[in-house]
């Protein structure tokens, strides 16, 4: 691959809207970016699947079936950036988006700008150019994180993550025994200045648990530090 196809980022963008779609996709390719534009949810899955984007813009409110679904589908079959675009600017939508798999959200009507920054964040955050930035190998309990394969495993098993929820995970395992603000976990993590929103860290920490094991009714491993933040719990791995 060349210097000028590596800096290339790749989405494909699943929109029904197509006046929009096609307004929002010749600013993006103006500025570098491949855009596949799918305006049917279900080929928009295959073209995910077929084409392994850098980044997925989708639509929430598509037709037969919503972004919610195609979301989660897709969540189930890989770890691609997905950024939903909604209508609704409701804290419930987003917060529903997060938990079916979405890393990002930008409500309707979105800055052409913002949206470029975003799509260029997460991709970032897929090829590990941001995010965790030391190389070092961590080792907590039976938990190894290497940064450098972005690769997981608790006792000796892949974990299943996200970029973001790697990163996370990064972030709390490194500093172990540190209670963490969700607003210091987003600037470590590099994310959005959206992301800060509460239920927002929320949601990727309740995702982290569950794929370490953890009870979310009583975490041992990520405890919830009430009014502040999180702390990572070594000595429970």
């Amino acid at each position: 691959m060349t210097a000028a196809e590596r800096s290339v980022t790749s989405i494909v963008y699943i929109e029904d809207d197509e006046k929009l779609a096609r307004l929002t996709a010749r600013y993006l390719e103006s500025h570098n970016v491949r855009v596949t534009l799918v305006t049917d949810p279900r080929e928009g899955i295959a073209s995910v699947l077929r084409e392994r984007p850098d980044v997925v813009l989708l639509d929430l409110m598509l037709p037969e079936i919503d972004g919610f679904e195609v979301c989660q589908k897709l969540r189930a079959r890989v770890h691609t950036p997905i950024i939903m675009v909604t209508a609704r600017g409701e804290e419930a939508d987003r917060v529903m988006g997060l938990e079916g798999g979405a890393d990002d959200y930008i409500p309707k009507p979105f800055s052409a700008r913002e949206l470029l920054a975003r799509i260029r964040a997460q991709a970032r955050r897929a090829r590990g150019l941001a995010g965790p930035t030391a190389e070092r190998q961590l080792v907590a309990g039976s938990l190894t994180i290497d940064p450098s394969a972005r690769r997981a495993t608790l006792r000796g098993e892949d974990l299943s993550l996200t970029t973001y929820e790697f990163d996370l995970l990064y972030v709390l395992a490194g500093r172990a025994g540190r209670v963490l603000t969700r607003e210091q976990l987003v600037d470590l993590v590099r994310g959005s200045a959206d992301e800060a929103f509460d239920r927002s860290i929320d949601v990727h920490v309740s995702h982290l648990r569950k794929k370490l094991g953890d009870d979310p009714k009583s975490p041992r491993i990520i405890k919830t530090v009430r009014g502040i933040g999180y702390v990572f719990a070594i000595d429970r791995m």
